[in-house]
Parts: structure tokens; C-alpha cells; sequence
């Protein structure tokens, strides 16, 4: 299963790594390369992430500017870690710079290397709120703000550092990823996201059959 009119770099490195292009992911790509909100429910966990990596890398394609044109929260450094790590594999002939930040890392070294010029911020959502109240850096550029594991972050109730991080950046392209449905997800969803897309696994796969 391929993917269509994608970027040839990105082509080349899912052909090399053998990346799986699942139902899901085939049947959702083409709408977020789009730029409109979209909710993706998928219970696997690499199907999500490699879903949110792969349409990031197709949409942002090279290093450009310096303020980061894409912002992804994640629940956990270990999560952080883990789509820091595909990033870096799915976009090795793309060069995006990625940087990333959670409770451990040191903040004003952060600050300092952020201002370098970066393209895909990921973080979790105290540290996030805290180098925005702090730094204060331009989101002007952004053209994607993720949402990896909302379920979680909400269950954990970060609703509100996750609804302040919303309101400080203004409208650009939101995407959520869950693991699956919880209504908590969808009352936020409705209010930060415009007209959303959704996507369901199960239904995706139905539909295949």
C-alpha cells in the first residue's frame, strides 16, 4: 500500500525502512496534507505516531525559517523520546530540525537552542507552558499543532495547560491522535478545533473489507 504525491525524499525513506502504510493511514494522509483539523482514534500506538511523523515530515518537507512550523505536545518524556527518535529515522533525507523538551532538560539551554532556528517542537505540557510564559517565542510560523495521546493528557488532567497552549497560539492546522473514544476528548476538541475531520480505525478497516 502507497501513499500518493509524496514528497520524493520522504518517498525514498519509507521505501528503505519498509514503513507500513496502514488502511488508516493511507485513508487520513490526503486530509491532513490538506491543512484542516482532524481527530484520528487508533488503538496502536506506532500507527498513530507513525502517522503524525510521516504527515508532519510531507507537510513541512525541508528546514525553513527559524521559528518552528510545527508544535507537538506529548504526555511523557518517554513519549517524547520515542517520536524524537522516528523523526530523526522517517526524516533522515528531509534534514528537519527537531527539538525536544520535557521536565529533565535544562530550560534556559533550551531557550538558547530553540532560538538557533528549529522546525518541529515536541514537548510535554507543563514544559511547554513554561518556555511559552517564559520565552515567549514567535508561533506565527506554525502550520501544525499536535496532539499525541490526548486521551492520556486529559485523563491526567492537563486539560488545562493543553487549553492555555491552545489559546496562546492562535489558528493554524490541529490535529488530535487518541487511543480511542472518551467524550472528555471530544467536549475539547470542540472547542479549540474548527469543523474536525475524524478518523476511526475500526471503521477504516471495515470499510477495506
Amino acid at each position: 500500500m502507497k501513499l500518493k504525491k509524496l514528497n520524493p525524499l520522504l518517498a525514498e525513506q519509507i521505501e528503505e525502512l519498509q514503513i507500513e502504510i496502514t488502511p488508516l493511514i493511507k485513508e487520513s494522509f490526503s486530509t491532513i496534507k490538506s491543512g484542516s483539523d482532524i481527530v484520528i482514534v487508533c488503538e496502536n500506538t506506532d500507527e498513530r505516531e507513525d502517522l503524525l511523523v510521516l504527515s508532519t515530515i510531507q507537510r513541512l518537507e525541508k528546514p525553513d525559517m527559524l521559528s518552528p512550523r510545527a508544535l507537538i505536545i506529548a504526555p511523557d518524556k518517554e513519549t517524547v523520546l520515542r517520536l524524537v527518535e522516528k523523526f530523526e529515522n522517517y526524516g533522515k533525507k528531509n534534514d528537519l530540525r527537531i527539538f525536544f523538551t520535557h521536565e529533565k532538560t535544562n530550560l534556559d539551554e533550551d531557550k538558547n537552542l530553540i532560538s538557533l532556528g528549529i522546525d518541529v517542537l515536541i514537548g510535554t505540557p507543563e514544559r511547554l507552558n513554561l518556555m511559552f510564559s517564559v520565552a515567549g517565542f514567535d508561533v506565527n510560523q506554525l502550520k501544525m499543532f499536535s496532539f499525541i495521546s490526548i486521551n492520556q493528557m486529559l485523563k491526567a488532567r492537563m486539560d488545562g495547560r493543553l487549553q492555555r497552549l491552545s489559546e496562546s497560539i492562535g489558528k493554524t492546522q490541529r490535529l488530535f491522535f487518541a487511543e480511542d473514544y472518551y467524550e472528555k476528548t471530544d467536549f475539547f476538541v470542540e472547542r479549540i478545533a474548527i469543523e474536525p475531520y475524524w478518523f476511526d480505525d475500526h471503521d477504516v478497516e471495515e470499510e477495506e473489507e
